[in-house]
């Protein structure tokens, strides 16, 4: 298997410690082992904000190649978050996978993380991963406006998340603030301009925006013609586009680039809990989801995230994440709890 493969390549190479799988000679039949030489064995347990058909596929294969029993408790980013925060030392949680950086951020701020692996840091670029060390990108989602070409022609388009402030698109444009994909935008906006900027941009987006719930929902709203455009992460308007259509065919895709806060590129983060009961499992489940093998299952899976390892190209009908010229941010520097504030104070949740 590709997960085997791996783990026998890094031993090879003096990364890691290949342990022979009882009654398999071969070394690509063998366990994946930890960085401290032992096989993974047992089970751990899964805070899951990220796609749960997504991570499914990740566990099947996970427990098919190693044996581990995962066992997933599904709930949002802010949700799933918070509530290990609260938990603190006396989670049960051995792994917490995320859809968006602020989230498990939070975590890692709380210092409820143990140091990831150092192979499982290597097999992921840096500019997906903190700076800390203390968890590591998994897979990425664009920021993209979506916008209906009945209501809205190409030159009209805005060439910035910031025009979106500009009076004259009061009412032209929706989004989904509530959400945390959409305040992971507003993080990266943070960092990238400052709290005073965001504050001024909110108050604009606060008399400008029509406020949906749900990224599905914006684009649904945009696709019928109830307004122009809406800010989206781009794997709705693909996954959409993968069955029916019918929620997207009357909608295009427009990427900022140019390094703009709406070009942001969002990173899905995984960590493994300082108090885990099976680090060993936990650190091996997350090197199978970041190698080859788990970021295969976004290339060909049905969630068109991005992934984010070297080795794996991304969904050929996706835009290369080379191409989006996406800020450069680091994750470990998104911060939740400034953002919810803001948003707080501009009326917004």
């Amino acid at each position: 298997m590709i997960f085997s493969r791996r783990w026998a390549l890094l031993a090879a190479i003096g990364t890691v410690t290949l342990l022979g799988a009882t009654g398999c000679s071969a070394p690509e039949e063998s366990a994946p082992a930890a960085s401290d030489g032992a096989a993974p064995s047992g089970s751990i347990t899964v805070y899951n904000a990220q796609h749960e058909e997504l991570t499914q596929a990740w566990a099947d294969e996970f427990t098919a190649e190693t044996g581990v029993t995962v066992t997933l408790r599904n709930g949002s980013d802010s949700e799933l978050g918070n509530q290990l925060v609260q938990e603190g030392t006396a989670s049960k949680a051995d792994v917490f996978l995320t859809e968006n950086s602020p989230a498990i951020s939070l975590v890692d701020r709380a210092g409820l993380f143990a140091p990831v692996d150092d192979a499982t840091l290597e097999q992921v670029p840096e500019q997906y991963r903190p700076s800390t060390g203390m968890w590591t990108g998994i897979a990425a989602r664009s920021t993209v406006f979506a916008y209906n070409p009945s209501l809205i022609s190409e030159s009209e388009l805005p060439t910035s998340l910031l025009d979106l402030a500009d009076p004259a698109w009061a009412g032209r444009w929706a989004a989904s603030p509530s959400g945390a994909d959409f305040q992971a935008i507003v993080s990266a906006f943070l960092e990238l301009k400052g709290e005073e900027a965001t504050r001024d941009w909110l108050a604009a987006m606060k008399e400008n925006a029509v406020v949906y719930k749900g990224n599905s929902t914006v684009m649904k709203a945009v696709n019928a013609g109830e307004i122009p455009g809406g800010v989206i992460y781009h794997y709705y308007w693909f996954g959409d586009q993968a069955g029916t259509g019918e929620n997207s065919a009357s909608t295009q895709m427009h990427y900022f680039k140019n390094q703009d806060p709406g070009a942001f590129v969002s990173v899905s983060g995984g960590g493994v809990l300082e108090t885990s009961a099976n680090p060993v499992a936990a650190q091996a489940f997350l090197a199978y989801i970041t190698g080859k093998g788990g970021q295969e299952i976004l290339k060909t899976g049905t969630s068109f995230e991005y992934p984010v390892s070297d080795s794996v190209d991304a969904n050929p009908a996706l835009v290369p994440l080379s191409e989006l010229d996406a800020p450069v941010i680091d994750p470990s520097e998104l911060n939740s709890t400034t953002v919810t504030d803001l948003m707080t104070e501009a009326g917004f949740i």
